[in-house]
C-alpha cells in the first residue's frame, strides 16, 4: 500500500486539517448565532436598553474569553508546541485531571441528551405552529384548530435517526453552508421586525400628533 506524502499529514499523524479563517468564521457563526437570537428583541423588550445593552456586552466578553481559553488548551501542555487535544473531554484531562474530567463527561453528556430533547420538542410544536396558523387562514380564526404534536416529535426524531446513520457527518461542508445561511435568516427576521415594529410605532405617533 503506497503511503501518502508527508505534506497529507499534521505533526500528530493525522490527515491534515484543511479548515480556513473563512470556514472558521462560519463554524463560529452557526454556534453563536442561532434560533435564540429571534428573542433577543423580547429579552431587550423586558430588560431595557441599558440592562439588555450591558448584559449583551457581559456575554459577548465572556464567550471571547472561553474562545481564548479553548485555542490555549487545544495543545497541551505548552499551546504551540504540545501534543493536540482532540475534543473538549481530553483538553480538561489533560489540564486539570481525572476525576474533574469525569464530572466533565457527565455534564456534557447530560447537556447534549437534553439539548436533543428540547430541540425535537421545540421543532415538534413549530411544525404543529405551520399548521395550525394554515388551518386558521383556512377555516379563520372561530375554528379551534387543534393541533397534537406527538406525531410532529415522531417525525422530527425519524428525521434524526436517518441524518445520524450517515458516516462523517460532521465533515460535510454543504452541512456548515446551510447552517451559515441559517444563523444569517435568523438574524435577519429579527432585524427586519424590530424595523418593522419601530416604523409601526413611529407611524402610530406621527398620526396622533
Amino acid at each position: 500500500m503506497q503511503k501518502l506524502p508527508s505534506l497529507s499529514f499534521d505533526d500528530d499523524g493525522r490527515i491534515r486539517r484543511t479548515g480556513t479563517l473563512i470556514t472558521t468564521s462560519a463554524h463560529i457563526m452557526t454556534v453563536v448565532v442561532g434560533s435564540g437570537v429571534l428573542s433577543l428583541a423580547w429579552c431587550f423588550a423586558q430588560l431595557g436598553w441599558i440592562i439588555g445593552v450591558l448584559l449583551l456586552v457581559a456575554f459577548a466578553v465572556i464567550t471571547w474569553y472561553t474562545c481564548i481559553l479553548l485555542s490555549d488548551c487545544y495543545r497541551s501542555p505548552d499551546p504551540v508546541t504540545g501534543t493536540r487535544n482532540y475534543n473538549y473531554m481530553q483538553a480538561v484531562k489533560v489540564n486539570l485531571g481525572g476525576f474533574k474530567y469525569k464530572l466533565c463527561g457527565i455534564s456534557q453528556y447530560a447537556i447534549q441528551v437534553g439539548a436533543s430533547i428540547g430541540y425535537t420538542i421545540t421543532s415538534a410544536i413549530n411544525m404543529a405552529a405551520v399548521k395550525r396558523s394554515n388551518c386558521f387562514h383556512v377555516h379563520g380564526h372561530k375554528n379551534g384548530c387543534h393541533t397534537l404534536n406527538n406525531k410532529y416529535v415522531l417525525i422530527f426524531a425519524c428525521i434524526e435517526i436517518v441524518l445520524s446513520q450517515i458516516p462523517n457527518f460532521h465533515k460535510l461542508s454543504l452541512v456548515s453552508i446551510v447552517a451559515t445561511i441559517m444563523s444569517f435568516a435568523y438574524a435577519s427576521i429579527g432585524i427586519v421586525l424590530s424595523v418593522a415594529r419601530i416604523a409601526g410605532e413611529v407611524a402610530l405617533f406621527s398620526c396622533k400628533i
